[in-house]
């Protein structure tokens, strides 16, 4: 396939056409183009480089899609291969040479004793589509419909994962604590407070007056990542995995954004040792493109032919691209990387926080970082300590980041967590100027004069 030269970028003005057109043609919802107002005309790793001529460090890094930064060299080289071959690039959920290498290295990086008794189900093209085939799994073969899970989660946008996240309502839904250090819900944090979460959990499932609905499965992230990088610590992960056991109610891991070594392991749940009966898998597996499956006990699979189905379940390019990316995280020990290169990031911000109070906690695990901004001069609200969150101030260091050419998303509860998600190809000189960046906005934000919301609007 002839390598063709890239195509130039829009003449220097074009960009602000191009954002009014997209403001006046697309619908409300949009949403990472109302805060990034950028035009990407090409990309490199970690560098993306807009229309207006900026180049930018992307630590958004497509919400965490992208493990090997954008156009990496061994993930364009699959996707040509397969394009030269002239292999049919839409095949339904027939079986092809593309599949069978992408199931065989993903079966490869999962726990062995799990690998060994698993099935997998390509599902549409996205991390939600997935969930919703975990909860249709569950429930199949239970025979029950209840589903537990926590407080501060994202699953998706469709309307069972949405059901399923926190701050939506469904009735067979059963909303659990999950612990956190800084602003945990029961005023304790450490050890002590995912001792009590877990104790809720169990208190709840045994008393028959609870009015907990049957549950089918609990769905949990390792690390709450749009909650607001919140990392479940190991023992409460080990606490789910008995309780869960005991009972014979099914676990699934969300490693929709965790997965792929981005926590510092290749899958999130090792850092604790457990092993789910279902993993949720998208985002990253595809190396840039949609993918999206989940694997299971074969147990579980009680499915009659055709009861999850889904015209684009077979995507060669993605496949392809995603084989690439998972071997070549597995072979050059890129989640070894991101463990030691994240760990030294959060005490590099960690150090920072001491020269700004507007940032309450710096948290993470790996290349998954948070950074939640406060209001430090307001007097804390209702039983906790902590300085309350300040969204208008989170959202001026989002833009002074975008003007010092960094790249980041904010999210939590009152989208005040100023999130890093940068690709695990990251080195230790790009980490550094990201945290420099970061730091140089921080203080502009600080001096920024910003209006404060009145203390309702936070609840």
């Amino acid at each position: 396939m002839a390598v063709t030269e890239p195509a130039p970028a829009p003449p220097l003005a074009a960009h602000e056409g191009i954002l009014r057109r997209q403001s006046l043609r697309e619908s409300a919802a949009r949403t990472y183009a109302r805060s990034l107002p950028i035009v990407p005309v090409r990309a490199r790793g970690l560098t993306i480089e807009g229309a207006d001529g900026r180049r930018y460090l992307d630590c958004l890094s497509g919400a965490g899609t992208l493990a090997l930064g954008h156009n990496h060299p061994v993930v364009l080289e699959a996707i040509k291969k397969v394009l030269d071959s002239g292999a049919p690039l839409h095949v339904l959920d027939l079986a092809t040479p593309v599949k069978d290498a992408f199931v065989t290295e993903l079966f490869s990086t999962l726990p062995r004793d799990f690998a060994d008794n698993a099935r997998v189900q390509f599902c549409g093209p996205a991390g939600t589509d997935a969930v919703e085939a975990a909860f249709k799994l569950v429930r199949a073969a239970t025979g029950r419909s209840g589903l537990l899970a926590f407080t501060g989660a994202y699953h998706g946008m469709t309307a069972g994962a949405l059901a399923a996240s926190g701050g939506a309502e469904d009735v067979r839904v059963t909303r659990l604590p999950f612990p956190q250090d800084y602003r945990c819900p029961f005023g304790i944090g450490g050890e002590a407070g995912a001792r009590t979460a877990a104790h809720w959990t169990e208190n709840l499932l045994d008393d028959p007056k609870s009015g907990t609905p049957a549950p089918a499965g609990m769905i949990l992230e390792p690390v709450q990542g749009e909650g607001g990088v919140n990392p479940a610590p190991d023992g409460w992960m080990r606490r789910m995995r008995e309780i869960t056991e005991t009972r014979s109610i099914p676990l699934i891991a969300d490693e929709v954004q965790t997965g792929v070594g981005r926590t510092g392991a290749f899958w999130a749940v090792g850092h604790s040792g457990i092993v789910p009966d279902v993993m949720v898998l998208s985002k990253a597996i595809g190396g840039s493109l949609p993918l999206a499956v989940i694997v299971y006990r074969s147990e579980l699979d009680t499915w009659q032919p055709g009861a999850h189905a889904g015209t684009f379940r077979g995507n060669q390019l993605a496949m392809a691209a995603g084989t690439a990316t998972l071997a070549y995280v597995r072979e050059n020990g890129l989640a070894e990387r991101a463990g030691v290169l994240g760990a030294r990031m959060l005490a590099s911000l960690r150090s920072l926080a001491a020269d700004h109070p507007c940032v309450g906690d710096v948290r993470g695990r790996g290349l998954m970082i948070g950074v939640e901004i406060v209001d430090p001069e307001a007097r804390p609200q209702g039983t906790g300590t902590e300085p309350p969150p300040d969204p208008v101030l989170a959202a001026t260091v989002q833009q002074e980041c975008l003007s010092r050419g960094l790249i980041v998303e904010l999210g939590g509860r009152y989208s005040t967590v100023v999130r890093l998600l940068p690709p695990l190809t990251l080195t230790d000189e790009q980490a550094t100027a990201v945290v420099d960046r970061l730091a140089d906005a921080l203080a502009a934000a600080e001096r920024s004069p910003h209006r404060r919301l009145p203390t309702g609007s936070l609840r």
